[in-house]
């Protein structure tokens, strides 16, 4: 299930995504117990992002107020969250985060590999915010099992933080590190050299400049007629993202996620719709794969 997600997840992003850049992207192959380090300036979407780019299962820490109901528990679990609490939350929660630790320390100690936002904090900016304690605490307990996992800092970049269309830099760095940690000042030195060589990962992308042909022109103002097209569905559903998520970091990952789940049945309408009209099979099936790479050429 967990790896037909990953297909679909994949699918969705290229769609949602202009253009998602990688480099070393020959490191998501790394076996063995891993500890993914990455900056958080876009909420659930930086984890969707990279553990998409992984060819194995990817757990990760996230914020812990968002598995309040225990259905929310269920299915977040289902995507490898793991909650972890901050201050915020209430402090009757904090107890909660034991629980995170030894999950992550058993996750690493098992040969898995886990997901870190070092940040402990998400704000949509692509400049980097100080570190918590919460990275090389996991470390230094997986450490005490033992096990010194590989370690990947991830920096990810977005060109804007506001819906489909996007551009996104990341860029995979293998972090040899055999020191043991034992003293704060073991700690700091760790986040230190975390810290310098995430900050040069973290690139902002350059959107390309337009090319202002005749020709292009006149594709893009058909894309820009399909894209529209798909008004009754797709604005209404983005202006609902957009007062649920006033004032939060999460109106991107929630209108991802409303389209990975809603866009399939919008599509399955057309279907229908078409199929009314007695088009041979063929043509309704090329049109429903046009629909969204059309699209995809008309955002922004």
């Amino acid at each position: 299930m967990i790896y037909l997600l990953k297909l679909l997840i994949r699918a969705a992003l290229f769609i949602f995504c202009k253009k998602i850049y990688i480099k070393n992207k020959s490191l998501v192959n790394t076996k063995g117990p891993l500890l993914i380090i990455a900056n958080h300036p876009n909420s659930f979407l930086d984890a969707v992002i990279i553990g998409a780019q992984y060819s194995r299962r990817v757990y990760f820490l996230a914020r812990g107020d968002v598995f309040t109901k225990k259905h929310h528990r269920y299915l977040l679990g289902l995507l490898n969250m793991i909650p972890v609490y901050r201050l915020r939350e209430g402090r009757e929660f904090l107890n909660l985060n034991e629980y995170a630790f030894v999950a992550s320390k058993n996750l690493l100690a098992k040969g898995e590999a886990v997901l870190i936002f070092i940040e402990g904090i998400c704000l949509n900016t692509n400049e980097l915010q100080p570190f918590k304690k919460g990275t090389t605490r996991i470390l230094q307990g997986t450490q005490e099992l033992g096990v010194f996992p590989s370690i990947h800092v991830v920096g990810i970049g977005y060109d804007n933080f506001r819906g489909v269309g996007k551009y996104v830099h990341v860029v995979f760095n293998d972090f040899p590190y055999s020191k043991t940690i034992i003293t704060a000042k073991d700690r700091v030195d760790f986040n230190s050299e975390v810290f310098a060589l995430l900050n040069k990962n973290i690139i902002t992308p350059i959107v390309p400049p337009t090319n202002n042909s005749l020709a292009r022109k006149l594709i893009f103002a058909f894309a820009r007629a399909v894209y529209y097209l798909q008004a009754p569905y797709y604005f209404p559903l983005r202006r609902f993202v957009a007062r649920v998520t006033k004032n939060t970091v999460f109106y991107d990952s929630v209108l991802f996620a409303a389209l990975l789940f809603t866009y399939p049945l919008f599509l399955l309408i057309i279907f229908i719709l078409l199929y009314q009209f007695s088009l041979p099979l063929p043509i309704i099936l090329i049109t429903l794969v046009a629909i969204p790479l059309i699209s995809k050429f008309a955002s922004k």
